[in-house]
């Protein structure tokens, strides 16, 4: 009897032994588990940040081979523009220099004859050569050479010639001759495809180089054009498309670092932080074209000087023939100005091109000299006449951008909170809630803890120890063994089963202790995540209040641009420097 109650007794160690080893086991592969999950995770990051890293880097190689292709081609390029029409660069110093020279006398006569010809046997196609023999017959008195001179450089190029004439004409104070070669320009000119010197025709009128005559000639033809032009309303709208182009230009950037906490919970962020910053542009431009109307042109003192000014623009100017070249060469400083952004050099190029392409129409030329003046080569006064002009289109394309951006606006602004997180290895996941900032802020918070309790207590419980399912196994132990005992009749074994259940009730308070440590773990963690989730909600309710009188403040400005805009109708008609005035000495006689 005492053998089958050491091998009974041997058995129920065993059994609490692989109990124990069970739980332990039970135990590791959570704790294994949770280790498996967490570095899942990190690998998961990890790679996602590997990936980032090797996009970032193929990015950067493909930007610098980008940037190094177009350095080769911008040297080479410029180098056939050198080689091609660097003779052209000497006629044009030639020319400027040749009309100082009418002024001072200091010139000999059979030096600007010997210039003249070896200049028009080395550029056999530019119109600027013959000009140059023009200019000296003229001076020379040779009026047959003179005449044929002139017929030829209009026969290179018509409208340059004429222009150059014209201006020429009225610098030597022949008003009369420099009208009719004026009159003669315009009316030759197509509006629906102006040549790039026409921009020199709009520095004219902003100057009064013309005087009043030549003013109101020119005025008269950019007003037909514009009626011609405007009864297209795709050049119109085209125009308006422009101005926006220039508006957006000017709003402001992101505000999201300086409403984090609205950014994180708002889904209608992306719509709140686009209507600030396009709000922003009012001020923005305010600023800009308010320094231009205040801006006073510099004006010279003398008609000869500010003529010579223009004539520059117009001989140094780039000839049809450049124009593959020069738009080539535009294209790669593009590229390395974009650091090798090809899509960004594209879109910065768009408006530079404006500068290079052969023929614009007249709406078009208008703008750009209003919006990249620089580009056309302007002064600051022939932008503020352009501006004036298109004050209009600029209307236009401001009340749509405000109307646009308002509409934008949600009606409604709203709180979502989702989040997950992994207390003691384990995952939870907040379900989504929802709140709107239209209701008071104490009641939104007391949702979202009340959401938080509801979602956060059956996975707090589940961390409870479980006694009535670990307790089947010992009572069924501790039976059997009484049974046992019982069979035996043999009272001094029942210390046995006492034993066994002492052990046993002690491994099951050891768990039982630990699943209460580990429950109290994750409800402090979540616990905490409610609190921050709570005061992420706070923070992001007092953003809204501050976002909003930001917005309003940005787009109460809307109005003042509208009546700068107004004011841009009559910026463009101060009367110019010189039209109260004869061109020189020789006029008036």
């Amino acid at each position: 009897m005492s053998d089958t109650d050491h091998g009974l007794h041997r058995k129920v160690e065993r059994v609490e032994s692989l109990v124990l080893r069970l739980e332990q086991g039970v135990g590791q592969v959570g704790v294994q588990v949770a280790h498996v999950g967490q570095r899942a995770e990190e690998a998961n990051d990890r790679l996602q940040k590997l990936s980032q890293a090797f996009e970032d880097y193929v990015l950067k190689a493909e930007r610098t081979a980008n940037v190094q292709r177009s350095e080769t081609r911008i040297g080479v390029v410029e180098g056939q523009i050198e080689h091609q029409f660097g003779h052209y660069k000497v006629v044009r110093r030639v020319a400027t220099g040749m009309l100082q020279g009418f002024d001072l006398g200091l010139v000999s006569d059979d030096t600007l004859r010997d210039v003249g010809e070896q200049l028009m046997i080395e550029t056999p196609r530019y119109w600027l050569a013959p000009v140059l023999v023009a200019l000296r017959s003229w001076l020379a008195d040779d009026q047959q050479q003179c005449e044929r001179a002139v017929q030829e450089a209009f026969r290179r190029s018509p409208s340059r010639t004429s222009l150059f004439m014209a201006l020429m004409l009225r610098r030597q104070g022949r008003v009369e001759s420099s009208l009719r070669w004026l009159r003669h320009y315009l009316a030759a000119l197509d509006p629906n495809g102006l040549g790039r010197e026409f921009a020199v025709i709009l520095e004219s009128v902003s100057q009064g180089a013309f005087g009043p005559a030549g003013v109101e000639i020119v005025r008269e033809r950019l007003e037909v054009w514009r009626a011609q032009l405007l009864g297209d309303e795709g050049r119109e709208q085209a125009q308006v498309d422009r101005w926006r182009a220039e508006i957006e230009r000017h709003a402001g950037p992101s505000s999201q670092q300086r409403f984090p906490r609205l950014a994180a919970v708002c889904p209608q962020w992306p719509q709140m932080d686009q209507a600030l910053s396009k709000a922003a542009a009012h001020d923005s431009l305010i600023a800009k074209y308010s320094a231009m109307t205040a801006e006073e042109p510099a004006v010279r003192e003398r008609l000869e000087d500010q003529v010579d000014d223009i004539l520059d623009q117009l001989v140094t100017g780039y000839d049809e023939e450049e124009l593959p070249l020069r738009r080539e060469l535009a294209q790669h400083h593009a590229v390395v100005r974009n650091g090798g952004d090809l899509d960004a050099a594209q879109r910065d190029l768009g408006s530079d091109l404006l500068a290079l392409d052969r023929r614009l129409d007249y709406l078009t030329i208008q703008s750009e000299s209003a919006l990249n003046p620089d580009k056309l080569g302007v002064t600051r006064a022939t932008q503020r006449m352009a501006v004036s002009a298109c004050h209009e289109w600029f209307g236009r394309a401001h009340a749509t951008y405000s109307r646009d951006y308002r509409a934008t606006l949600p009606a409604d602004v709203e709180a979502v909170v989702e989040t997950s997180h992994t207390p003691a290895g384990q995952a939870f996941r907040l379900p989504r809630w929802t709140g709107s900032f239209t209701r008071p802020i104490e009641e939104l918070e007391r949702s979202l803890a009340e959401h938080w309790d509801r979602a956060a207590r059956p996975f707090i419980d589940s961390f409870a120890y479980k006694w009535g399912r670990n307790l089947i196994a010992p009572i069924a132990v501790v039976a059997v063994l009484l049974v046992c005992v019982g069979v035996m009749q043999n009272p001094a074994m029942l210390i046995l089963p006492i034993l066994v259940g002492g052990v046993w009730a002690a491994v099951l308070w050891w768990q039982s202790q630990n699943a209460a440590a580990r429950q109290k773990e994750v409800e402090d963690a979540l616990q905490l995540a409610k609190l921050d989730s709570v005061q992420q909600l706070r923070g992001a309710a007092a953003e809204v209040v501050d976002w909003s009188g930001t917005f309003r403040q940005a787009d109460s400005r809307e109005p003042a641009v509208r009546a700068l805009i107004a004011d841009l109708a009559t910026a463009g008609n101060a009367p110019a420097p010189f039209e109260r005035r004869v061109a020189d000495a020789r006029a008036g006689a």
